[in-house]
């Protein structure tokens, strides 16, 4: 019989919860009183909001039952967590768009593997990534980020905020959500028995990135090493990308530079975790919407009228993809850095 190991969470995360247990609803049942009657209760072990997949230890396309996934609810924008499995606990990369959500997203991994989050690594300045943060200190886990990527959390909470507290209410972080700089240079991190290379880039969907690397010793016998890419916004599968600082020719440079790192595995901020295939993919996301951008021949300032055009194209050459009110503030973007030229 094939060995059947667990590989990964995706959990479709209910509401932030109001209150201050942030534990997710399970369906345990008590343990089953001896007597004649054999035909026991199930009992589920794993949280109730859990969608579990089930895969071959030795299937070397379904990625690796070390890592980890948590994805938050469509009201925290379907944002991916990822956590690594150490010898001693867990890294979780990424701090989620609500506290709650980073909450649960350490509770399930913690239930899921028996181990503790030791470290959290914020990729960039995007709500979505750090709003979590100060949560994720309350239960004693240290939050790093570089120094680029930290100074610039500031000026965009406060931005978002404006944007969002209205709708989040008192769910919207009351501080700063400003974690620990590693510094301003790529470095090695290490925790939970792990050895973490934390690369420093530049400009792509944000002004700053981190992107986690992790070359992963083989599970078992004398395998090859896997490496392992954690890159948030900088790949998007299935949904559309952020485009709002029009950095479009800076964020092709960064997927080169992933390339040039010879991935196994690329798990991106939203949708599921792939191979090197997904940098391509992503380098022919942006290539497209700015051909898209470019048929309407831009000069000057961007009108309602052309704007509704470009996102009636925009919206048929990407059909199945997610969250299309990004294209709001990508096509002005894009739209901006053509016509610059």
């Amino acid at each position: 019989m094939a060995l059947m190991t667990l590989l990964a969470l995706v959990l479709a995360a209910p509401a932030a919860q109001k209150s201050s247990d942030t534990s997710p609803k399970t369906s345990e049942t008590s343990a089953p009183q001896k007597s004649s009657d054999t035909s026991a209760k199930p009992r589920r072990a794993l949280p109730a909001d859990a969608i579990i997949t089930l895969t071959h230890a030795d299937d070397p396309w379904a990625g690796d039952p070390r890592v980890g996934t948590y994805t938050s609810a469509t009201r925290g924008f379907s944002t991916n967590s990822f956590w690594l499995e150490g010898p001693t606990g867990l890294v979780l990369i990424d701090a989620q768009f609500l506290p709650s959500a980073a909450l649960e997203a350490v509770d399930f991994a913690e239930r899921a593997t028996g181990k503790k989050v030791v470290l959290a690594i914020v990729l960039h300045a995007n709500p979505d990534k750090f709003n979590g943060t100060l949560a994720l200190k309350s239960r004693g886990i240290r939050v790093v980020t570089s120094a680029q990527v930290r100074a610039l959390i500031p000026a965009v909470f406060e931005k978002r905020t404006r944007a969002f507290k209205s709708r989040f209410e008192d769910e919207w972080p009351k501080d700063v959500p400003l974690p620990d700089s590693f510094g301003d240079k790529t470095t090695t991190l290490e925790a939970a028995g792990l050895k973490l290379t934390a690369h420093v880039l530049g400009h792509g969907c944000s002004d700053a990135h981190v992107v986690i690397q992790w070359d992963a010793p083989p599970r078992v016998g004398d395998g090859d090493p896997a490496t392992h890419l954690f890159v948030g916004d900088l790949v998007a599968n299935g949904s559309h990308s952020w485009l709002e600082l029009g950095h479009t020719d800076e964020w092709h440079q960064r997927l080169d530079d992933l390339a040039a790192l010879e991935p196994d595995y690329i798990h991106p901020g939203r949708g599921p975790s792939g191979d090197a295939r997904l940098l391509a993919q992503e380098h022919k996301y942006l290539n497209e919407f700015s051909a898209v951008v470019a048929t309407e021949h831009p000069k000057g300032a961007l009108d309602d009228a052309t704007r509704g055009r470009l996102l009636e194209k925009l919206d048929a050459q990407f059909p199945q993809h997610r969250f299309g009110a990004f294209l709001e503030v990508g096509v002005g973007a894009e739209w901006a850095r053509q016509a610059a030229r």
